[in-house]
Parts: structure tokens; C-alpha cells; sequence
């Protein structure tokens, strides 16, 4: 079992930055791949970025070049560091694990943080 809590969330203005923590739990978090997805309001949760246990990492398109995974293994913490934020970045972020290889498919991931949220103001 693999527990997951998220914080950092908050209100910036576009082009600020901000970084997400996710604070795991378990024995197994330095084997997991972490990533982190997001989701706006009425709209499907999409893969953002992921980090596997060896330090490999892969972003979806999106925010590639703003945003930046890194994992702490010692410290069984994943971060998302967010820069040249945009309006559209505006949603709830979640943190989650899975055991085998990196995946852009929230399907895919076992476990999942409670959700912060981030908001971006034009």
C-alpha cells in the first residue's frame, strides 16, 4: 500500500510559478513510478507529467518545457515544479503511483492523493 498526500496548491497569476509536493507512504514508493495528473471542472483527468524510480521522466506535450518532475527517494516525496504558469493550467492536481513502468493513462495508476488545487488568474 502506497499513501499519497499532496500540497502546494494555490492562486497565482499567469506566468508565476508554483511547486506541488506529494508526500508518499510504503515501503515500496522508491520502485513506484509517480506522476502527477490533472483535472478541471467537467472535464476528463489528463496525464501531466511522470517520474519512474530511477529518475526517467516524460510530460505530456502540454508542459513540456514549464514543468518539471523530480522525486526525492530519501525523503519519499515527488515534486511538480511549475513555471511560466497559464490560465488554463487552472485545475485540481493529483498525485499517483503505479508499480511497473511509466503510463500517460490515468487508468493505469493504483494509487491516488486526495487532489490540490491550483489556480491560475489572468
Amino acid at each position: 500500500q502506497v499513501q499519497l498526500v499532496e500540497s502546494g496548491g494555490g492562486l497565482v497569476q499567469a506566468g508565476g510559478s508554483l511547486r506541488l509536493s506529494c508526500a508518499a507512504s510504503g515501503r515500496t514508493f522508491s520502485r513506484n513510478t509517480m506522476a502527477w495528473f490533472r483535472q478541471a471542472p467537467g472535464k476528463e483527468r489528463l496525464f501531466v507529467a511522470a517520474v519512474t524510480w530511477s529518475g526517467g521522466t516524460y510530460y505530456a506535450d502540454s508542459v513540456k518545457g514549464r514543468f518539471t518532475i523530480s522525486r526525492d527517494n530519501a525523503k519519499n516525496t515527488v515534486y511538480l515544479q511549475m513555471n511560466s504558469l497559464k490560465p488554463e493550467d487552472t485545475a485540481v492536481y493529483y498525485c499517483a503511483a503505479r508499480q511497473l513502468s511509466i503510463s500517460s493513462h490515468y487508468r493505469d495508476y493504483d494509487y491516488w492523493g486526495q487532489g490540490t488545487q491550483v489556480t491560475v488568474s489572468s
